[in-house]
């Protein structure tokens, strides 16, 4: 996919999420609370859209828990004949990429191509921009995305939205960050009933 969310820099970045109806990213039993995503992330039509946001990224961003969790996941998929072809290829691709993580308490990283990012997001985010590279992409991580968005450094929205009502939990947004507009660019129907969605950042 061609990125179209121009920046000045000639990289965009992407903040993607999957978000229930009432827009939260997890339910009532805490952050760890995604059973309900989980029907609608393997879904043929959200492995697909994962493919697409992910493939033009050359870095990925990562809070500590998603690094954590990740980690222990995906890189065994990689070379998995039994797993899906293109859960493969995206665990081909997360060990590929540049991953930089947010943490106030690891170390150290041992994922291959893995590192600590030595300032916020948002200055992490213009330090890439200086550099050459593909898209800048958040993986599931909301408080960076939140982050990104205030500081007006979010140029893509790639939103899973499942038709789920948890009950309760976290949502992406409460009051806040600072307004802006975005237009739709791509709308994909799945048949688990999520829809993925991309939105551009219209910028003045």
């Amino acid at each position: 996919m061609t990125s179209t969310a121009n920046h000045p820099t000639g990289r965009t970045v992407v903040g993607n999420i999957s978000l229930s109806l009432d827009g939260r990213v997890a339910g009532p039993g805490g952050e760890y609370d995604m059973s309900w995503i989980v029907p609608h992330a393997v879904s043929d039509g959200a492995r697909e859209h994962m493919l697409k946001v992910t493939t033009p990224a050359t870095t990925a961003l990562l809070g500590r828990k998603n690094y954590q969790g990740f980690s222990s996941f995906w890189p065994s998929v990689a070379d998995d004949s039994e797993a899906d072809p293109r859960d493969r290829k995206f665990a081909q691709w997360l060990n590929a990429v540049d991953k930089v993580v947010f943490s106030r308490s690891l170390q150290n990283t041992d994922w291959e191509n893995s590192s600590l990012a030595s300032a916020g997001p948002a200055a992490t985010v213009r330090h890439l921009r200086a550099q050459a590279g593909g898209d800048i992409i958040v993986l599931a991580s909301a408080s960076i995305i939140r982050d990104l968005l205030e500081a007006g450094e979010l140029d893509r929205l790639s939103i899973t939205l499942c038709p789920e009502l948890p009950g309760g939990g976290a949502r992406l947004f409460s009051d806040g960050p600072s307004g802006s507009s975005w237009s739709l660019t791509s709308l994909t129907g799945t048949e688990s009933g999520a829809i993925c969605l991309l939105y551009d950042r219209i910028r003045g």
